[in-house]
């Protein structure tokens, strides 16, 4: 199970981040299995493909990309173990191939938001996020952008290189300056590792606090997210996992303190009322609409239903393809 393995090492040591990243690897790696496992039997397949899917979502609790991914890769319905191959490896395809255009779209659509001479503030490193700012540079917008440096993982050290290569103006802020600087912020505009059935967004620890300051600020704050990263199990009351990290991430040699420890949430979650509205690639949508995006786009009576993990991940042999 080496493409699962490595890739779950990956994504839970963060070598591969972001939630639409991490779910295209997941789903690449249980392509890759399906491809090289050499088994007599569906029920053993079958199996082995449930275990690669538990591997990988035990990674990271929080995103629901990673859970979706997986679902879709591994609904399938098959009579013998190369018809259940081929269904997998073509799931996989298909989920990475709508993947990456939606970026795209989301980047057309999102970007015709942005006005000439706007700045935009930006947290974390969200490619969807990044889609929209470079589709508005594109079209010639002359933007700014100011971005925060997402500690504890500096991620934002990642989008100020992207943002350089593609030569917009930029700025790097510390994360607690973000209302000092909210005043010259035109929009807010950031990725979503879940949106919830209500229209709340999970994103990097920090977002609820800039939303926060542009709801004061009456700044409006866009989020960009695929729709593959709604929750479908929100619907049904269940709450979104909030990740925490190791401690030395924070301080590194923490431990040589007796009476201190460190909190490393990954995740908060900024309520659907701070939010004006949320870019996906088959529309920009209010935040209350969320229900309908599960329900019609991601078919979620169905999803839970037929993955080949079954129920609240248990077991399933077989599954039924839409």
């Amino acid at each position: 199970m080496e493409p699962i393995t490595e890739t779950a090492r990956k994504i839970d040591s963060m070598e591969i981040r972001g939630a639409g990243r991490i779910a295209r690897a997941a789903a690449a790696s249980l392509r890759d299995l399906a491809q090289q496992l050499d088994v007599k039997s569906l029920e053993e397949f079958n199996s082995r493909i449930r275990e690669a899917a538990e591997t990988l979502l035990a990674t990271r609790p929080t995103a629901v990309s990673l859970s979706n991914a997986v679902k879709m890769v591994t609904r399938y319905s098959a009579n013998d173990v190369e018809e259940a191959r081929q269904a997998v490896v073509s799931n996989a395809g298909k989920f990475i191939e709508n993947s990456e255009k939606a970026v795209e779209k989301i980047g057309e659509i999102g970007g015709r938001r942005i006005r000439k001479g706007d700045t935009i503030l930006t947290h974390c490193n969200s490619l969807a996020a990044l889609s929209i700012i470079k589709a508005a540079h594109i079209a010639d917008k002359a933007i700014k952008v100011i971005a925060t440096e997402s500690r504890p993982r500096w991620q934002g050290r990642l989008t100020i290189g992207m943002l350089e290569e593609l030569g917009i103006d930029t700025e790097l802020i510390v994360d607690s300056a973000v209302r000092s600087v909210m005043n010259d912020v035109d929009l807010v505009v950031v990725g979503a590792d879940v949106i919830t059935a209500n229209g709340s967004l999970v994103n990097k620890i920090g977002t609820a606090q800039i939303a926060l300051c542009a709801h004061e600020a009456r700044t409006s704050f866009v989020v960009a997210a695929e729709t593959y990263k709604f929750s479908p199990e929100t619907i049904m009351g269940e709450l979104v996992t909030i990740e925490e990290r190791d401690s030395e991430e924070v301080y590194p040699g923490i431990s040589k303190f007796r009476h201190v420890k460190v909190r490393n949430p990954a995740f908060d979650v900024t309520p659907h009322s701070y939010i004006d509205v949320i870019c996906t690639e088959v529309g920009a949508i209010p935040p209350e609409m969320s229900y309908l995006i599960i329900k019609e786009r991601l078919g979620w009576e169905l999803d839970i239903a037929t993955s080949v993990l079954g129920p609240s991940g248990s077991e399933k042999e077989c599954c039924d393809c839409d």
